[in-house]
């Protein structure tokens, strides 16, 4: 009974709780619709007296005694009204203009500020209006005209009220004020920073500045500029402002050179402020000059570059008084952009016309302000900024003072009177430019200041180079304008260290200090500029001008080159290079490569210039034979430092290594294939060309046996042991390179063989060009000379020298046709205007009969050749002349020819090289040569009363070449050999003791009178009778030879 009181009270407890809770939640909800209700009354009572203002209020209408004589009160009021019945979406295009023409500045609105009532009021009020000004401007397109002038309305409007300078209220005793209300100003400009005024004026500036041509006006400009200017004065140039004056301001693309061109007034307020040296200052501290990179991004970051290597071209004083920082601040902002540039094209990658490939995002809508910024950069490595930066460098005389007065008086007698006079006139033009020889000699501190200031500088330029990929050329071209800059940087190089030169950089090199990377980078710089200069100088500006460097400095230079990559090469440095390392090198070795092939086609090095003493062959086979790193990388960038014998024995090495793998060599336990074609003598170009162009490459490379068809249809006797097949290839290719065919042409002057641009007229030319290069790739493969004198150009593109980035067309233009080459030079020359000349980019060519114009680009007749595209025009001309017009033909050539010789097998050559592995040593034969081959069995078999083409006649008689061998006699195999026989070659035994002592003594059976001397072609071997005289030896020798009848007479 008691439980169940217990359980009925808990029960009522629970019911009492739960009603109170109820009650609660009702009175909750009564409360919070009434809240609701009052706030849905507020706005709709809102939006009705809104509308209601709105239809019968007219603002600044002329309803009652027009707009001039309306009270500051009056405004006032009307302004407040009209702010709070403001609505963005539906009045920007109305409200807010009317009431920035309204007459405020007239009737002494500023008046109310001092106002108790009002001045809060006030306060607000024009807060709130010039942030609306802010925010239409941030919509508006200078561009459009309506724009344009409301841009201009909303400006006035922010230069009217913040600044007191056009109030009139302060004019008169009204200047007490004058403090107060600049703190105002100060309050008001406060006000509209906090809310994003600097955004608001990068937005403005960049619509109507990121463009070709700007939209914004002289007034527009300068009132934008003003404003932006104005928070900055007035905190005297904080951090803080300075920070967004940089960042929205100074990042707009090339803002300076605009305010340049449209306002200078402004550039003057900018340098009576030292705005240049507090922007360089504020940007040195790292953290600062980080911070800026970041909130810009690359694209604006690169913008705020320009400006500021803008304002650095017009303060020459403040460069030279703060270039430390000036660098410094470059090389941190072009290192934070060379972060994001990217080598190639990826997902993750744009396109940006100057940086390249980069990985953050890009401002597409800054492509039409690039040129403008490439512009303004263009400061950084013009004539002006360089003499500045490399004072120190330019500053150093080279000069040799020459007392040519002093010279002894000479007695002149009237023959040589002239020559002397010449002589005299030109020692006195050229002595200003006679100096000391530049090398080595060290012995300047590389801790000065003057060293680290100078590596500054080239460490600036050089990420400037990495940094800006799509002008690097510009960029380079700007650094070598100065004739003299690199030959003294060279001098400053050449006085680094305790010695100087080489022993300094392979230090450098081993240790990872900034000091040692700046050191590098000068180098790196050096390097790049000068090989750049060399590759755009023609052969007239380096050897007989000798523009910048004298050829005995290019010496002096090359051999340090040589050296520096040799040892980074053979100490292992380049093995695992990576980075700021590997890029050296290839600087390096891009400078020394362009050097060496100069000199290569022109030689201005002495004698063995290019080998390494202290490299032996031997261990570089060794090495190589073992696979070691270093001795590929020595044979891949430096095989010249090898001496060419070596090269072409290594060369042969590499040809028999692959014939054994490929099972072309006899064994004793297997022969390989044998290729057997029959080739009628008459027709042997047609045979040959149907019978091997089908054969596969493994197949060309194999054995090839020869049986020649005479003109009567039957087989010679000659029995193919290589030495029928020797004849064929020298026959098939003086057929082939025979200009009259028309495949190949000859060059101007040295007559020298290049594919001929009409070879198309042929049937399947390309056919018979990629055949050609399988025929000249087996003649080199099997070790055969052939008597083809190529041009320069040509086993330039066979090498493929032509894909490199420092190859250069007009270089090689001379071994082309050299007259046609000082035509083009003289244009490159020419003072006057070249327009003159009636030139377009095009070339008309007489095309048997036809004259015919090819475009050297699209639409190139119609494009007139002048000062400014003269150098291209060259470039263009010698490319088509040498690449263009036998394009196609080079391409099947070399991919003939490459079927057989594997490219990397004959880039340890270089052209000349490549001639003589093609050809041979290019020397005449010496009279009386067989007595001295070795193998000369006779001794009195001389050759002295033999025409002048008897020796080579004799050479291919016996060997079935024209030429002698590579390398000599001594490399021929089987060696030259002469024998006496007595017998006919059906009855020929071979050397007898007999026979041997028969014809030294000259003891024979019977005369052989009618019988001719013979030839073994595959064993090198010379038959001769034992003729009775000397005569009769030389009238049979010499009728054997001059009949060219094959193997008729064996």
């Amino acid at each position: 009974m008691f439980s169940a009181s217990q359980s009925s009270r808990a029960q009522f407890l629970d019911k009492a709780r739960q009603a109170r809770e109820e009650r609660r939640e009702l009175k909750e909800r009564e409360r919070a619709a009434v809240q609701l209700q009052a706030l849905v009354r507020r706005f709709l009572c809102r939006c009705r007296l809104q509308r209601d203002i709105r239809w019968v209020e007219d603002f600044f209408g002329t309803n009652e005694c027009g707009s001039s004589k309306r009270s500051a009160l009056s405004v006032f009021k009307i302004a407040r009204k009209l702010l709070f019945v403001f609505n963005p979406k539906e009045d920007k295009e109305h409200k807010p203009q009317s009431l920035c023409a309204s007459p405020l500045p007239q009737v002494w609105y500023v008046s109310l500020a001092l106002s108790k009532d009002l001045t809060l009021l006030w306060i607000k009020q024009i807060k709130d209006i010039l942030w609306f000004c802010c925010e239409f401007l941030k919509q508006l397109k200078p561009d459009i005209l309506q724009d344009s002038r409301l841009v201009n309305l909303h400006l006035t409007m922010l230069v009217t009220f913040t600044d007191t300078s056009t109030w009139k209220i302060l004019r008169g005793k009204g200047e007490t004020l004058r403090p107060a209300m600049n703190h105002i100003c100060a309050n008001i400009m406060g006000h509209l920073n906090q809310k994003g005024f600097y955004s608001v004026l990068q937005i403005l500036l960049t619509n109507g500045l990121a463009r070709s041509r700007p939209s914004l006006s002289k007034g527009s400009l300068t009132a934008i500029f003003s404003l932006a200017l104005r928070p900055v004065v007035a905190a005297q140039f904080s951090d803080n402002l300075l920070r967004s004056f940089l960042i929205h301001v100074m990042s707009v693309p090339a803002i300076m050179t605009h305010l340049a061109t449209l306002t200078p007034e402004r550039l003057a307020v900018i340098e009576s402020h030292d705005l240049f040296r507090k922007f360089i200052l504020f940007l040195s501290r790292e953290a600062q000059c980080r911070d800026v990179c970041v909130c810009l991004e690359g694209s604006h970051t690169l913008c705020l570059l320009g400006n500021l290597v803008f304002l650095g071209s017009l303060n020459d004083q403040v460069l030279e008084e703060e270039t430390a920082h000036f660098v410094g601040v470059l090389i941190r902002m072009l290192s934070y952009c060379q972060k994001y540039v990217s080598q190639k094209k990826s997902n993750l990658t744009h396109w940006h016309p100057v940086l390249g490939w980069f990985s953050q995002t890009v401002d597409y809508g800054l492509n039409e302000s690039m040129p403008l910024l490439t512009k303004q950069l263009q400061h950084l490595w013009g004539v002006h900024m360089i003499r500045i930066l490399f004072s120190d460098v330019l500053s150093k005389k080279l000069l040799e003072n020459q007392e040519i007065a002093q010279l002894p008086a000479q007695p002149v007698s009237p023959q040589n009177s002239l020559p002397m006079k010449n002589l005299f006139k030109r020692a006195f033009q050229k002595s200003a430019s006679v100096r000391n020889i530049l090398k080595p000699v060290g012995g300047k501190r590389v801790d000065s200041a003057e060293v680290q200031k100078v590596c500054s500088i080239c460490v600036l330029y050089q990420t400037t180079l990495t940094t800006l990929t799509q002008i690097r050329l510009q960029i380079l071209t700007g650094l070598t304008y100065l004739d003299d800059l690199l030959p003294k940087l060279w001098a400053f190089i050449c006085e680094l260290g305790p010695q100087g030169g080489l022993k300094l950089f392979l230090e450098c090199l081993n240790n990872d200090t900034e000091e040692s990377k700046r050191l590098l980078a000068m180098l790196m710089l050096f390097c790049d500029c000068s090989r750049h200069l060399i590759t755009i100088l023609d052969d007239i500006e380096v050897y007989e001008e000798q523009i910048s460097f004298k050829l005995e400095e290019l010496v002096t230079i090359s051999s340090f080159l040589n050296s520096f990559v040799f040892k980074m090469i053979w100490d292992g440095i380049v093995e695992n290079a990576r980075g700021e390392t590997l890029e050296l090198f290839h600087s390096v070795h891009g400078w020394l490569m362009v050097l060496y092939e100069r000199d290569c086609r022109r030689r201005f090095a002495p004698d063995d210039h290019w080998l390494r003493k202290d490299l032996k062959p031997s261990v570089l086979f060794q090495e190589l034979d073992k696979d070691k790193k270093r001795a590929q990388l020595l044979l891949q960038y430096i095989p010249h430092v090898i001496p060419h014998k070596n090269r072409v024995l290594l060369f042969r090495n590499m040809v028999t290594k692959e014939k054994e793998k490929l099972g072309l060599v006899e064994t004793s336990s297997a022969s390989p294939h044998v290729t057997h074609i029959t080739i009628r003598r008459s027709r042997m170009l047609e045979d040959g060309y149907e019978q091997l162009r089908q054969l596969s490459q493994n197949a060309m490379k194999g054995v090839i046996r020869v049986k020649f068809v005479n003109d009567l249809g039957v087989d010679e006797a000659g029995i193919d042991q290589d030495g029928v097949f020797k004849e064929f290839l020298e026959e098939i290719i003086k057929k082939v390179f025979d200009p009259a065919l028309n495949l190949f042409k000859t060059t101007s002057g040295d007559e020298r063989l290049y594919p001929s641009p009409t070879s198309y007229i042929h049937e399947n030319y390309l056919q018979l060009f990629e055949f050609v290069g399988k025929m000249l790739g087996k003649a080199v493969y099997e070790g055969i000379v052939v008597d083809v004198p190529f041009a320069s150009f040509f086993l330039s593109q066979l090498l493929g020298h032509h894909h490199s980035v420092f190859y250069s067309s007009v270089d090689e233009l001379p071994s082309l046709d050299s007259e046609f080459y000082k035509n083009l030079t003289s244009i490159k020359r020419y003072d006057g205007d070249i327009s003159d000349l009636g030139l377009t980019l095009s070339y008309d060519e007489d095309v048997m009969g036809q004259l015919v114009c090819h475009e050297l680009v699209p639409g190139g007749k119609t494009i007139p050749v002048t000062n400014e595209n003269k150098i291209s025009y060259i470039h263009l001309m010698a490319h088509f002349r040498m690449h263009t017009q036998i394009k196609s033909q080079t391409a099947a050539l070399i991919s003939g020819f490459r079927s057989i010789i594997k490219p990397e097998w004959i880039r340890m050559f270089s052209a000349p090289e490549l001639q003589r592995l093609i050809s041979g040593d290019n020397v005449a034969l010496p009279k009386g040569w067989g007595c001295s081959v070795p193998g000369c069995v006779t001794g009195w078999l001389s050759l002295p009363s033999l025409p002048p083409w008897s020796p080579c006649g004799t050479l291919q008689f016996v060997t079935s070449c024209s030429r002698p061998p590579l390398l000599g006699f001594a490399y021929l195999k089987p060696p030259f050999s002469i024998r006496c026989v007595e017998v006919s070659d059906d009855q020929d035994t071979g050397d007898t003791l007999g026979s041997v002592l028969r014809g030294f003594f000259t003891i024979r059976k019977k005369e052989p009178g009618g019988r001719l001397p013979n030839s073994s072609t595959c064993f090198n071997l010379l038959k001769l009778p034992n003729y009775s005289k000397k005569s009769i030896l030389r009238e049979k020798l010499r009728y054997a030879i001059s009949m060219n009848t094959g193997f008729e007479l064996s």
